[in-house]
């Protein structure tokens, strides 16, 4: 079973994204060097709540996507499509920060796959 572990808002206009939702939730934002305004999140959750980031658009539209631990992309990916999901990033490494995979679900919803070993995802 996968749980909930990382959330990502993606935006035109990423810096004005990121001071909104520091501003509306109090978050802690902090920008990443060398990640091109990359932004990881501190959301002050609760013990073992999912950490999340907000950064510039990866693709042509922004946006929430929600990310499920899973130890193996491949087999992730494989399943979604088995189940009607179509691959929209296949397994990416991020030095450091571990590898992640993004797939539609049948109603064309992005969802992140995220391997954080590292982390102890």
């Amino acid at each position: 079973m996968s749980s909930l572990t990382y959330f990502e808002v993606t935006s035109p206009a990423a810096e004005a994204a990121q001071e909104f939702y520091r501003a509306m939730f109090g978050w802690d934002v902090q920008v990443i060097d060398g990640m091109g305004g990359y932004a990881l999140v501190n959301t002050h959750g609760e013990a073992g709540a999912p950490g999340g980031g907000i950064g510039p658009l990866f693709g042509p539209t922004g946006g929430v996507r929600i990310y499920f631990s899973e130890p193996d992309l491949a087999a992730g990916l494989k399943r979604a499509v088995e189940l009607g999901g179509t691959v929209l990033q296949e397994p990416t490494e991020i030095p450091g920060f571990g590898s992640f995979a993004v797939f539609a679900d049948p109603d064309g919803n992005p969802i992140g796959l995220w391997d954080r070993p590292r982390l102890g995802a």
